[in-house]
């Protein structure tokens, strides 16, 4: 051992990385090297404070601002702020029960869907275990799960950027506690079909977690998309996953929700932070949850996925080649060009979300805000 690197009895140790990044801040505390060597998750880019014109289409929010009755919840919960919400969302929880045909001590709900998903796999996971996940997929997936102490396990798209549900299975070994699986898939837009979807979650084992995230199944139009919920009643395992973010236009209210069979959601309870979701949160969602509110919002996610369909077609016209899109998105595999193509639509005053050497995921925006998306496109086709 060098020397210099040997710690003295009482003294400081040597510094630590901070999480995210080689080149971050360091500290004398000694940090888990799984955590300081953990990936920085990549938000969205934000236009600057003092940019006008810009087309914020890098992180799949709504184009359209919350309901009504959704804000005036909000405007009644934030006057007793005061006080502590309900700790687990029990309210809530009982309206989504209503909501999914469930019972309450099936939901749990949480700040977003990323922390539920943390949640479950601490209460399932222990170090060396194995998760299998999909690749390319949502980029906090593999953050959650070395979190967790865990290792991701990745499985390749398919060419046509889809679930390989055969791989998936293939990969699962005697330490695999969780297979993970994005219908439709972020960032690539595709579908897990109801028989695939069927094959995943009765080929996995009982005693292994099967996660199926559906953040974006209020924007599919496909009809042999499947619907996770369908397959629960015969399948003790399966936990489904869905938000507020996305649809219902609340994603800077943080509320997601897991379903399962209750012994599950009772573990994943156990390790959630308490009072994890605030209370004008829970009010907003709760709000969302009225009769008249998800007619609007049916309405909304039909119009966004018409949007997407007509974008999607005036691109491939152009050339591009587009997998099937089904969620408030779209990706274009550029590889080795994505940087590239990212500061080609920043010059154009659109923000998207590159992958470097991967591709780039576009949000479906306003009209207004598609139609610059494809006259840079066409731009970018003309010159390349």
């Amino acid at each position: 051992m060098n020397p210099a690197a040997t710690p003295v009895p009482g003294g400081p140790r040597p510094a630590s990385p901070a999480a995210g990044s080689q080149d971050g801040p360091s500290t004398t505390v000694r940090i888990r090297p799984d955590i300081a060597a953990l990936p920085a998750y990549v938000p969205g880019a934000r236009p600057d404070a003092a940019a006008a014109q810009i087309a914020k289409l890098s992180s799949n929010e709504l184009p359209y601002p919350p309901q009504d009755a959704v804000v005036e919840a909000i405007t009644r919960a934030a006057t007793g702020v005061n006080r502590y919400p309900e700790m687990t969302g029990e309210s809530l929880a009982q309206a989504l029960a209503r909501r999914w045909g469930v019972e309450a001590d099936q939901v749990v709900v949480g700040n977003g869907s990323v922390a539920l998903i943390q949640h479950l796999l601490d209460a399932v996971c222990e170090p060396g275990d194995e998760v299998v996940i999909p690749w390319r997929s949502f980029e906090a997936y593999p953050i959650c799960v070395a979190v967790a102490g865990a290792r991701a396990v990745r499985v390749p798209l398919t060419p046509d950027a889809r679930h390989d549900v055969s791989a998936m299975l293939a990969a699962i070994t005697p330490r695999t506690r969780v297979v993970m699986a994005c219908t439709p898939n972020n960032p690539t837009g595709t579908i897990l079909t109801a028989e695939e979807l069927a094959e995943l979650v009765t080929g996995v084992p009982r005693d292994v977690v099967v996660l199926i995230d559906e953040a974006y199944l209020d924007f599919v139009t496909d009809p042999r998309a499947g619907d996770a919920l369908t397959l629960l009643a015969g399948a003790p395992n399966l936990v489904v996953s869905r938000t507020f973010s996305k649809a219902h236009a609340l994603a800077g209210m943080r509320v997601g929700y897991l379903i399962c069979e209750p012994g599950l959601a009772a573990a994943i309870r156990s390790v959630a932070t308490p009072f994890g979701v605030n209370l004008p949160a829970q009010a907003a969602a709760t709000a969302a949850l009225g009769q008249g509110e998800l007619a609007r919002t049916a309405e909304r996610s039909a119009a966004v996925a018409a949007e997407r369909d007509r974008v999607v077609e005036a691109l491939r016209t152009q050339g591009w080649q587009v997998p099937e899109a089904q969620g408030n998105f779209f990706w274009l595999g550029v590889g080795e060009q994505t940087m590239a193509l990212a500061d080609h639509f920043r010059g154009a005053g659109i923000l998207v979300r590159p992958f470097a050497g991967e591709g780039v995921r576009v949000s479906v925006g306003t009209t207004s805000d598609n139609e610059r998306v494809l006259a840079a496109a066409a731009a970018w086709r003309a010159e390349h």
